[in-house]
């Protein structure tokens, strides 16, 4: 029986509260796709032109780093940013690549149609499990305008999935389910709440020997989400400026990025962006994934140009934002893909594009009261592979997990009895995590 017509309490059945609290977020901007190294953050102005691209490099606020000339705000709040451009694994298929890079588990049996779904958590899911119920009720797991769907939360609980918010930037938004149906006021709701107690203590009633306390406590936490004013506001973008909105732009990376911003300094422990493409429904440029594809006309440079009059932006306003409140130690931003992309351009019908590459990758990260205004690690002169501090998805996560507290070597049971390690292997990034 729904709760005034909602499903989530169903999304909230079966949570664990394990008395484990802390006060640090986590948001990525993740794109999905791949992003190519080449046209974001390690340029290669000096490779020959099959490798270098369409575009310039430009200098940033970090005296000799440089980055593709189509992120120029990115460029200006580098001194807030580091730059990992040594991250490699070995996956070269969409899934494939998102479970190693969202979960830190490579998938044991590689899938090229890349259609396959995760065996384990994704590090949302674990920071919902592991952090429990917020005392507020709002979500410890958010997609932002919806989440990932290659992982699954498999042995720790369908409660533990994203809770969706669904897109920001349309007019009079609201969170799905998170509101009162029409003529439903809180005197209502609490009239149900108790009429749903009852249902729950008659139900026991009729069963034979001892049964579990039922579903009681998880409307509870569900009513508690409608009626706590805290998360309301967390979710009100109303109550930013307009010159602000402004700022991060009108878009649905624009706004995504400001609710997250908003949902991290409530409390929320991961806010995923998804950010695969500026617009929802579309068929040219729906992801990063930059091969030639001559039925679409899909090339390489007006699909970076698109994408980059949306992601500079906000991006950028979303970093700058959190310094200008002073939530850079409480708040880390990732911006990462499941990987990179073939160093060598390929052409065709008078198109560009590059193909999967897993084994360069760049990152972007800012925050988390971390040293900022620093490269980490270098590919070599064509960007192929890593020639100086090659790291792990594992050791990004590692880190990740640090800073939201988390001990990577905790261990939960799956559906076989087997104890599972949150990471089997990978450090936290020193350069990263030597407090500045």
């Amino acid at each position: 029986m729904a709760l005034g017509g909602l499903s989530l309490p169903n999304l909230l059945a079966a949570r664990e509260q394990t008395g484990v609290s802390a006060e640090t977020s986590v948001i990525l901007f993740w794109m999905w796709g791949g992003p190519s190294q080449l046209e974001t953050f390690d340029p290669k102005p000096d490779a020959p032109s099959e490798y270098r691209g369409p575009f310039r490099p430009i200098a940033t606020s970090v005296p000799g780093l440089q980055i593709c000339e189509i992120f120029p705000q990115l460029a200006a709040q580098a001194h807030r940013c580091s730059i990992i451009r040594s991250v490699h694994h070995e996956m070269s298929a969409h899934n494939d690549g998102s479970i190693e890079m969202l979960t830190g588990k490579t998938p044991l049996r590689p899938d090229p149609t890349s259609l396959a779904h995760s065996e384990h958590p994704d590090m949302g899911m674990i920071t919902s499990r592991v952090r429990g119920r917020h005392p507020s009720g709002l979500p410890q797991y958010v997609g932002i305008p919806t989440k990932p769907f290659m992982t699954r939360p498999q042995y720790l609980g369908v409660s533990h999935t994203a809770y969706v918010t669904g897109d920001p930037s349309v007019a009079g938004f609201k969170p799905a389910n998170l509101k009162l149906d029409a003529g439903l006021n809180g005197s209502r709701l609490a009239d149900r709440l108790t009429l749903l107690k009852q249902f729950d203590q008659f139900r026991r009633e009729l069963q034979d020997g001892p049964t579990a306390e039922g579903i009681s406590g998880f409307h509870q936490q569900a009513y508690e989400m409608l009626s706590s004013a805290r998360v309301a506001e967390a979710f009100d973008l109303e109550r930013e400026s307009d010159q602000l909105r402004d700022r991060y732009g009108r878009t649905l990376w624009g706004q995504s990025c400001l609710l997250a911003r908003r949902l991290a300094e409530a409390g929320a422990g991961l806010v995923t962006i998804d950010a695969q493409a500026p617009q929802n429904g579309l068929k040219r440029y729906f992801s990063w994934d930059d091969h030639v594809i001559p039925m679409y006309d899909w090339d390489l440079a007006p699909a970076m140009l698109f994408r980059a009059a949306d992601m500079d932006p906000a991006l950028s306003a979303l970093i700058e934002d959190i310094h200008a409140r002073g939530l850079d130690r409480k708040i880390l931003v990732v911006a990462m893909g499941e990987f990179g992309r073939t160093p060598r351009i390929s052409q065709a019908s008078g198109l560009s594009g590059r193909d999967h590459w897993p084994h360069a990758m760049s990152v972007l990260v800012s925050g988390g009261g971390w040293r900022m205004g620093q490269v980490i690690g270098a590919t070599n002169s064509k960007a192929e592979y890593p020639v100086e501090r090659p790291l792990t998805p594992q050791d990004l996560l590692a880190t990740i997990y640090r800073h939201l507290g988390i001990d990577p070597n905790h261990e939960f049971l799956d559906f076989g009895g087997r104890p599972q390690r949150i990471l089997y292997h990978g450090q936290a990034i020193r350069e990263l995590t030597a407090e500045a």
